[in-house]
């Protein structure tokens, strides 16, 4: 699966959250200063191209839906940070962040928790 820039991933997060929306729809939802019309529609047109979004007609114009959910990218997308940033190893990710992040004993206990009880579903 390919990596998304900051902007497709801007849109994305947009198209996950609205499951089926124009341009601009789009557009509304992004913050100040809105982007131009045909700056978006590229985008959405380049996120075609990528496999991650299609359309449907609807009138004159398109509505556009996520092909990728947000978990099968979000998943692809740590396991390559883990893979770029700590040699494919959890372990050494988590690590890293209990010692930059100062976590609590307690706050690894229910990260842990967490995880068991996501295991368990």
């Amino acid at each position: 699966m390919k990596q998304l820039t900051k902007a497709e991933e801007e849109v994305m997060q947009i198209l996950w959250k609205l499951k089926k929306a124009n341009v601009k729809a789009v557009i509304k939802e992004l913050p100040e200063p809105k982007p131009a019309y045909n700056t978006i529609s590229t985008i959405i047109r380049i996120l075609e191209s990528k496999g991650f979004v299609d359309h449907e007609q609807k009138g004159k114009g398109y509505l556009y839906y996520p092909m990728v959910q947000r978990e099968e990218y979000s998943s692809q997308s740590i396991n390559s940070f883990v893979d770029k940033y700590f040699q494919g190893s959890f372990k050494s990710m988590v690590s890293f962040f209990v010692r930059k992040n100062d976590l609590s004993l307690k706050e690894m206990e229910d990260i842990m928790k967490d995880i068991e009880k996501n295991n368990k579903s």
